[in-house]
């Protein structure tokens, strides 16, 4: 989620654009968490000067926090194309108590720009795996601001036309003040693939399959998934869907006619187990390693239908997200114990990445000409070698700004400069129907219980004697296991009843105290004879 900010000469207060409302997805150090949100507390008080939302794409990391953040935002206009527009209202179904949206579709092939405030807002066509993905091109009093949006140039893209270079270098040819560009390719050298290669190395598998060819991939990637209806329909093949998400998507795509689909060619999962399995494509969610994805409960024997067969073609069409190496793996093993023969993107070019490698900026830059060169999107790393190729392409170093997550980045005609101060950037955690509730201190308990576990000690005091009534009971999660652990669960009940007689003696009795020195007393044992610190919970109950 980005802030484009505009202030007027002589003035305080400044004019508004939001471009995306995306998620992030957890991974391994935030355990329970759903996902991600932007922190939006900024704008809070300043809800009257938004003037709208530009949705670049469909991907969930775009829009995927508009159900969370445009009511609290006072709901601003939404501007998305058909397909973007189409997959955020599918997605507000599942917030039925969330304002309704004001939404507003964008025509890629309209010239005339959307006024807004004092921004005018020009899209044009770029190509990402996402069709109806779009650049903005922004207007202001000061000049005019391009953001690239997740983008690559793919001259023979799949179920998408290729990017608007005639449109894109007429913009340039206005003179450009600043270039927001993506950066997340920017590390691979040359041209990123196009989606033609893809198509080129799925087609042999197809067509030598010697039984059922099982798809997956992200369920956002319409182009991918007109490749595998493509070659379906050339040898012989149905396909079946499965996954929430993917059906969903396609339901859209479809609709809106960017998935071309033969009549007849779709089935329900069911006969995927019944028909020929030469004729049966299956095209499901989970080649993440998610644990509730289709993929996921075919490699565990767990879906209602499918069950893994020896002459299954199995084709993960997705490149890794960081941080599912794991889980990613796993999956791919309990498939090929079950007989499954794999194909991924390291052993061949099954999938393409949708975002511009380091030829392919070169050539944003020069269509472009900006005078500032913002890098954005991608690791901080990655944001450093997109400035330092701009400064290869004559950007000077001081007409370059590396920013990161609540940065305040601040231009006008002469100079570019990263602000000293910051807005609040933390993460707002989303966890079940709770969003925000759980903070850092949260987080770090999940952690430290999910490292080495945890440890209860309940002792029952009278509170007349000041002394432990029998053993104190003790309960062990993740830590050690109760019955072969006596020596070490005798020396701890030990210390607990000499702590609390200790203090016992003292009226009137500092119960939180005790509590705390319990807990710490127990932490050092346990890491002296374990080397582990599990979290200590003492109880007290005074009778």
């Amino acid at each position: 989620m980005m802030i484009l900010e505009y202030v007027p000469p002589g003035k305080q207060e400044a004019d508004r654009l939001i471009i995306d409302m995306g998620l992030r997805f957890p991974e391994e150090d935030t355990p329970g968490i759903d996902f991600i949100i932007p922190n939006a507390s900024y704008l809070k008080g300043k809800e009257r000067t938004i003037r709208g939302i530009f949705i670049t794409h469909g991907h969930y990391d775009h829009m995927g926090a508009i159900p969370y953040l445009a009511g609290p935002l006072r709901n601003p206009p939404i501007f998305a194309t058909p397909l973007a527009r189409g997959m955020i209202l599918k997605r507000q179904e599942d917030f039925p108590h969330t304002p309704k949206l004001e939404i507003h579709t964008i025509d890629k092939r309209d010239r005339r720009p959307i006024r807004l405030g004092p921004f005018s807002v020009e899209p044009f066509h770029v190509n990402h795996n996402i069709p109806d993905s779009i650049g903005l091109a922004i207007g202001t009093p000061l000049g005019t601001v391009v953001h690239s949006c997740d983008f690559k140039f793919d001259f023979k893209p799949i179920g998408d036309e290729p990017a608007d270079l005639q449109r894109i270098a007429e913009i340039g040819s206005r003179g450009i003040l600043a270039l927001l560009s993506d950066s997340t390719g920017v590390e691979h050298a040359g041209h990123s693939i196009s989606e033609s290669v893809i198509f080129e190395n799925l087609d042999p598998i197809f067509r030598e399959a010697p039984g059922r060819v099982i798809m997956s991939t992200f369920a956002s990637l319409i182009g991918r998934q007109q490749q595998a209806f493509l070659l379906a329909e050339k040898y012989g093949r149905k396909v079946a869907l499965e996954g929430y998400s993917m059906k969903a998507n396609v339901e859209i795509a479809q609709g809106l006619g960017y998935l071309k689909i033969p009549k007849g060619m779709m089935m329900p999962i069911e006969d995927a187990e019944r028909l020929d399995p030469k004729r049966t494509v299956i095209l499901c969610t989970g080649a993440q390693g998610e644990s509730n994805a289709a993929l996921m409960r075919i490699a565990n024997r767990e879906h209602r239908v499918i069950r893994i067969r020896e002459d299954d073609t199995m084709i993960f069409s997705s490149s890794i997200v960081p941080g599912n190496e794991r889980s990613v793996q796993y999956l791919k093993d309990a498939l090929a114990r079950q007989g499954a023969r794999i194909f991924h993107y390291k052993t061949l070019d099954i999938h393409a990445s949708g975002h511009a490698y380091a030829e392919d900026l070169k050539l944003m830059l020069s269509l472009v000409k900006p005078k500032f060169l913002i890098p954005i999107h991608g690791q901080y790393s990655m944001l450093k070698a997109h400035a330092e190729l701009g400064q290869s392409m004559g950007i000077p170093r001081e007409y370059t700004a590396v920013g990161y997550n609540g940065a305040i980045i601040e231009f006008n005609r002469e100079r570019i400069q990263v602000r000293d101060e910051q807005i609040q950037a933390q993460y707002v955690f989303v966890d079940g129907l709770g969003v925000g509730d759980v903070r850092e201190v949260v987080l770090r308990d999940r952690q430290m219980m999910a490292q080495d576990g945890m440890f209860v000690i309940v002792a029952i005091v009278d509170r007349r004697e000041g002394r432990v009534r029998g053993e104190p009971d003790v309960i062990s999660r993740g830590f050690v296991y109760l019955r072969e652990s006596g020596p070490l669960l005798a020396e701890a009940r030990k210390r607990v009843k000499m702590l609390v007689e200790q203090s016992g003696k003292m009226k009137p009795v500092n119960w939180t105290y005790v509590r705390d020195n319990i807990r710490e007393d127990l932490g050092k044992f346990f890491f002296q004879k374990t080397q582990r610190r599990p979290m200590v919970l003492p109880v007290i109950i005074e009778v």
